[in-house]
């Protein structure tokens, strides 16, 4: 492939990836949170007495086995969700440290873009956990 020549198709992938980063600092973050998402999201009261609640969205190590799963949001920084890392539990985690850890290889978490949101039940029962 010569240096001018990019096809149509590599345009609109190209800007495919960009809209769903964000740069600071010279480095390339996902987006990990996006509008659509956080409309979705129910706030952390709504989910107080549902048994079986929607899972909404899944953030992941692309090098590591730990998982986050959203159910519930606070609007700021706290979600709810399923956690399934060494030990897999229900339980709050931080969009702010989702944003600032790293992977021993330097790696941020990611969101899955490919994610269907689905009750807890079946999640677990995909995941056997």
């Amino acid at each position: 492939m010569g240096r001018n020549s990019w096809t149509s198709s590599d345009v609109c992938l190209f800007w495919l990836v960009i809209t769903s980063y964000s740069v600071r600092k010279g480095v390339i973050f996902m987006m990990l949170l996006t509008k659509e998402i956080r409309s979705r999201l129910p706030p952390l009261s709504a989910i107080a007495d549902e048994p079986d609640p929607i899972v909404q969205c899944k953030f992941f190590y692309p090098d590591f086995h730990w998982t986050w799963y959203a159910i519930a949001f606070d609007g700021t920084d706290i979600f709810y969700g399923f956690v399934d890392g060494d030990f897999p539990e229900l339980g709050y985690f931080s969009l702010r440290e989702l944003q600032t850890t790293r992977s021993g290889l330097g790696l941020s978490i990611e969101r899955d873009r490919y994610f269907t949101p689905c009750r807890l039940s079946q999640l677990r029962a995909e995941l056997g956990r």
